[in-house]
């Protein structure tokens, strides 16, 4: 069964980080520059996807969000990743609220990645 943005929006709330690091770690092999250049490429794809999922025919929306959602994935970005998947899920009707709950989670991602890039 498909999750929503307020599953999304509960594991937050109950500390789940952004990024699972130990996640993203395995995923570049313990490489931190390799994790670092991963990182600062989806920070450029969530930008680029999610502002195309708000401008996108209704019919598009589906598999755009599908894409973010195997990003968030390949990272470690779990809470995103389930947005990304309710609104993927989601009927027509509900995608307004679904898209506002990836943006957070996109939002809380990017901030996570810009602090994970500013430090050394």
């Amino acid at each position: 069964m498909p999750s929503d943005g307020a599953t999304a929006a509960r594991s937050a709330a109950a500390g789940e980080p952004p990024i699972d690091r130990a996640h993203l770690s395995r995923m570049t092999l313990g490489d931190h520059r390799l994790a670092r250049e991963v990182l600062a490429l989806f920070d450029r794809q969530i930008e680029i996807l999610v502002e195309r999922i708000r401008a996108a025919e209704p019919a598009a929306v589906p598999a755009l969000a599908h894409t973010l959602k195997g990003s968030a994935r390949g990272v470690g970005a779990w809470p995103m990743a389930r947005a990304a998947e309710a609104l993927e899920a989601a009927p027509p009707a509900a995608r307004a609220s679904a898209l506002e709950a990836l943006a957070a989670a996109a939002a809380e991602a990017r901030a996570t990645i810009a602090d994970i890039l500013g430090g050394a």
